[in-house]
């Protein structure tokens, strides 16, 4: 079972949820959250993580600006957390998720994995910080497909995410051709098993993905 932590980064001292698996660890991976702060799920993902082998570290992102957010995925939790990322911005994101790595590196290699604001922020981590990423539906991503990335980084997307439609996937493909973009039959948020968009069977075949990913990265 994880616990909170308090971690240090360039925008201030925050709270992270930190879970370690109980055998030696495979690696360790820096959690980026849904726009929905670090919640039940998010907290549920790392601890997923841990049970899988890897030491996992769930930044709470927005504590910089409003300490303790744990929203729900209604249209009020949707309008707020799209608030909150708007303040924070995708520079301070990539600080607080490099301080977390370095947090983690005395332990393990260290990756991310981020899901739909945290997808691109986790693809953000393979380009400028040179952290093998897993990037879950990253709306945000395509501004910096040009990029020239310093990790390999793995993308998975939903084929009936209207948020992403199928010529932005593309461009993945089109502008990281070396990288792996799976698709799904499914919606935005299909990982999120407290969402209605939840699909079991998607969820479970892009973790196993990642898995892979991450053994083979992180060994």
């Amino acid at each position: 079972m994880g616990q909170w932590i308090k971690l240090q980064t360039p925008q201030g001292e925050i709270s992270a949820w930190k879970t370690e698996p109980a055998q030696p660890a495979r690696g360790a991976l820096v959690v980026v959250q849904e726009i929905f702060g670090v919640n039940a799920h998010i907290r549920g993902v790392a601890e997923g993580f841990a049970a899988d082998g890897f030491i996992a570290l769930a930044p709470a992102y927005f504590d910089p600006i409003e300490p303790g957010v744990e929203l729900g995925y209604d249209e009020a939790g949707i309008e707020r957390g799209r608030g909150l990322i708007q303040r924070l911005g995708l520079d301070a994101a990539v600080d607080i998720t490099r301080a977390a790595a370095d947090a983690l590196a005395a332990q393990a290699r260290v990756g991310t994995v981020g899901y739909c604001w945290g997808g691109t922020v986790a693809l953000l981590a393979a380009l400028r910080l040179g952290l093998p990423s897993v990037s879950y539906y990253g709306a945000r991503n395509v501004p910096f497909l040009d990029e020239a990335p310093k990790a390999p980084v793995m993308f998975h997307f939903g084929e009936h995410d209207k948020s992403i439609p199928p010529e932005m996937v593309q461009q993945h493909r089109d502008k990281l051709p070396q990288m792996d973009v799976f698709t799904y039959p499914a919606d935005h948020g299909f990982n999120c098993d407290a969402r209605a968009s939840h699909h079991p069977e998607s969820a479970r075949l892009a973790r196993q993905r990642t898995l892979e990913f991450f053994r083979k990265h992180l060994a």
